[in-house]
């Protein structure tokens, strides 16, 4: 089967630049933009992140204020560019954290996933030509020289463990200077120019609609994306690397009981508990392990098998139905989550969370369950996040207790190398059901 082109809402990311004066209300400015939207899906990354690790002598200077932290020598603009190329990209990208008190990199990174806007700010956000070239708007925010002065030293005692003197010493050494220098040109490349920062309201409306009209056109992009796969999975279309269980007398008798609608909920969830493994063991059947010879307790020698290691993904909420069954058959398996809701006024799926764990592309197969897939859309962007974070396309099991042919044929349309285990094909537009009975909610 071909595979079908499919691109999630977060790839192409619009990237912002805000630039300005130390003290200039960048942050402030960006901070009212995103308040202002209140969406999940437009973040800030701070340019402040990418300061060069420093020597020990320069370190030395650091703590005396005697560093030069406003030039653009300080900024590590290979490391942004391609930290700013991998979020471009949809990729997961690890962000450095900069200690101001430490004057050095913390170990710890900061991870940026799946965001559909975001807003890069610091003095030099407009500087790099590489960096212009990835940005789809250009702001420059201004703002009196002495208001800057007095919210720098505001800032830098206040969090960064500065003395007033210090903080005085460095803007007429090094701030001042290089703000007409290397701060100011950026003026001149800017789309809009900001004047008072987080008082100009109308200025943060401007920039609001046009997030707003971005995500728009991202929303409806994806979704004529979820369509066109629908279209070529046809209700007849062969369903490669779909496996449903075989219906022997034990999985119907299940089924039977769960459809009845007779069965007690305690019941209800000791059958697809049973079902769940029953998938489960499905699912794992044909991943490689490795041979291990062992002496038994007896003395005797055994040709045996070495358990391939598996985890597992849940897509929140329904999914969580599988994992005591998962746990039957694996118990030491570790259990990332997604939460995909739906849109309702779109019907588009969106990711509202991850959390994955950092060896997942180095397991030799992730389940990803649900309870129910229906029109495949979530289990498409499910799929697409393993991807992006390192997971081969064939390690990938989806596995789920009901699926409707045109969903599957959906996501085996975008992923063709993805394996699918159900226990029953339904109708394509059955409501979910089968979380509610289960959790009683």
């Amino acid at each position: 089967m071909l595979k079908a082109h499919y691109r999630p809402p977060w790839a192409d990311t619009s990237i912002i630049g805000v630039a300005g004066s130390s003290g200039s209300g960048k942050t402030s400015l960006a901070l009212a933009v995103i308040r202002e939207l209140n969406l999940p899906w437009v973040i800030i990354l701070s340019m402040d992140a990418f300061y060069k690790p420093l020597t020990p002598e320069q370190s030395a200077l650091a703590f005396q204020n005697k560093y030069d932290f406003d030039a653009p020598d300080a900024i590590d603009f290979d490391a942004l560019v391609e930290k700013l190329q991998d979020i471009k990209a949809g990729k997961r990208a690890e962000i450095p954290i900069y200690s101001f008190q430490k004057h050095a990199r913390e170990k710890e990174t900061q991870k940026i996933y799946s965001p559909h806007v975001l807003v890069l700010e610091g003095i030099f956000a407009l500087y790099d030509q590489r960096v212009l070239d990835m940005l789809d708007l250009k702001v420059f925010a201004e703002a009196d020289a002495d208001v800057c002065l007095s919210r720098r030293i505001l800032r830098d005692v206040q969090s960064r463990g500065r003395d007033i003197q210090g903080c005085i010493a460095q803007w007429f050494a090094f701030v001042k200077p290089n703000f007409t220098r290397y701060v100011l040109p950026q003026r001149d490349v800017a789309d809009i120019i900001v004047p008072r920062g987080i008082e100009n309201l109308v200025a943060i409306s401007m920039l609001s609609d046009r997030i707003k009209k971005t995500l728009a056109i991202k929303s409806a992009a994806h979704q004529q994306q979820l369509a066109r796969l629908g279209n070529q999975a046809q209700a007849d279309m062969p369903l490669v690397n779909v496996e449903v269980l075989a219906q022997t007398p034990q999985v119907v008798g299940i089924n039977t009981l769960l459809l009845s609608g007779r069965v007690s909920r305690e019941d209800f969830i000791f059958y697809v508990d049973r079902l769940a493994a029953l998938l489960v063991e499905k699912a794992v059947a044909g991943v490689p392990g490795s041979k291990v010879d062992v002496v038994t307790p007896q003395g005797t020698e055994y040709a045996g098998y070495g358990m391939p290691r598996v985890s597992a993904v849940t897509i929140l909420r329904g999914g969580s139905v599988l994992e005591t069954g998962l746990k039957r058959v694996i118990p030491d398996c570790q259990i990332g989550r997604l939460l995909i809701q739906t849109n309702y006024r779109t019907a588009e799926p969106e990711l509202h969370y991850c959390r994955l764990a950092e060896s997942v592309g180095e397991d030799g197969a992730v389940l990803l369950l649900d309870a129910q897939a229906s029109s495949g859309g979530a289990a498409v962007m499910a799929v697409q996040v393993l991807v992006d974070h390192g997971v081969k396309e064939e390690r990938i099991v989806f596995v789920a207790l009901t699926a409707g042919r045109i969903g599957i044929g959906r996501l085996v349309s975008g992923f063709p190398r993805v394996k699918v285990v159900v226990a029953r094909l339904v109708e394509d537009d059955e409501e979910r059901w089968l979380e509610n009975k289960y959790l009683g909610c």
